[in-house]
């Protein structure tokens, strides 16, 4: 959110792409230093994975594009309590939202689903002593940044971000 409210940063999918890829490593090399443990890559990791690193990419897309597009109040507000009731006592009491973003709005459900689906997937598919959580952290990181990486390309996003300068300078700080 600091990002997005401090920086107006431009590109929920870039700044995606980028948390992706600092997963990988922190990762890969805490695995390296034997801090973490989770298997290494065979064939049948994304058969066991899948549609894991959907619905990861999909959770971490429209949670950061929600983040990007909503204040935080309301961003709280609907990823607390169920957002039709929200949204009808908002047209009781204010008559109207004054900020509504149907766009951000669409964002936070997508967020809702996507988070909702992770966790009852990975309990009913994933064997966590066989991947474990750092395990499927990483894979679905590794399957999905290069897709991802498509989409902000061919959706604008990394051309907003590469078009202003001052974006790479914040990039390369953090």
């Amino acid at each position: 959110k600091y990002l997005f409210m401090c920086f107006s940063f431009p590109s929920p999918v870039f700044l995606g792409i980028g948390q992706m890829a600092t997963t990988i490593l922190i990762l890969y090399v805490s695995k390296l230093n034997k801090i973490v443990h989770f298997p290494d890559f065979d064939k049948s990791i994304p058969v066991k994975l899948f549609p894991l690193p959907l619905i990861y990419v999909g959770n971490h897309i429209s949670g950061l594009s929600s983040t990007s597009k909503l204040s935080l109040p309301m961003f709280t507000v609907l990823r607390k309590f169920t957002i039709p009731l929200t949204l009808l006592l908002e047209i009781i009491i204010l008559g109207s939202d004054l900020s509504f973003n149907l766009e951000g709005y669409t964002f936070v459900l997508l967020n809702d689903i996507f988070t909702a689906a992770n966790g009852v997937y990975t309990k009913q598919k994933i064997d966590p002593k066989e991947l474990g959580k750092y395990g499927v952290l990483f894979y679905n990181a590794c399957f999905m940044v290069v897709p991802t990486v498509i989409i902000s390309f061919s959706t604008g996003d990394f051309q907003q971000v590469r078009s202003n300068i001052p974006y790479l300078r914040l990039i390369t700080v953090f």
